[in-house]
């Protein structure tokens, strides 16, 4: 489903011929949003240099299933796996995951 962009819309776009904004507007489940990030993660690896395949690891290892991590253990994680996907066009499935992550602890 595309929606309007509203105040408090985080927009990342990518490419050309973009037509509309998808919205998810379902709660979002914890265990399965690490799981979807976890896959993509796996997929982003083989694209990213050394040192950022390292940053991958150690955070999701330091996520691990997301009940033992500190809230800010967490979040830093998260942060260094967006920002490693941010730096490639192949990453924008992850920093999505990531941002659905961190809109489930908001709600």
């Amino acid at each position: 489903m595309s929606g309007d962009i509203h105040i408090g819309d985080s927009v990342t776009q990518h490419g050309d011929h973009n037509i509309g904004i998808v919205k998810n507007q379902g709660p979002v489940d914890p265990q399965a949003a690490l799981r979807e990030l976890a896959t993509a993660v796996s997929r982003l690896r083989d694209q990213v240099p050394a040192e950022d395949r390292e940053v991958l690891d150690e955070s999701l290892e330091a996520i691990g299933d997301g009940t033992a991590a500190a809230p800010s253990v967490l979040r830093r994680a998260l942060r260094n796996i967006s920002g490693v996907a941010s730096l490639i066009t192949a990453g924008a499935p992850v920093v999505e995951s990531v941002r659905r992550i961190l809109d489930s602890f908001d709600s």
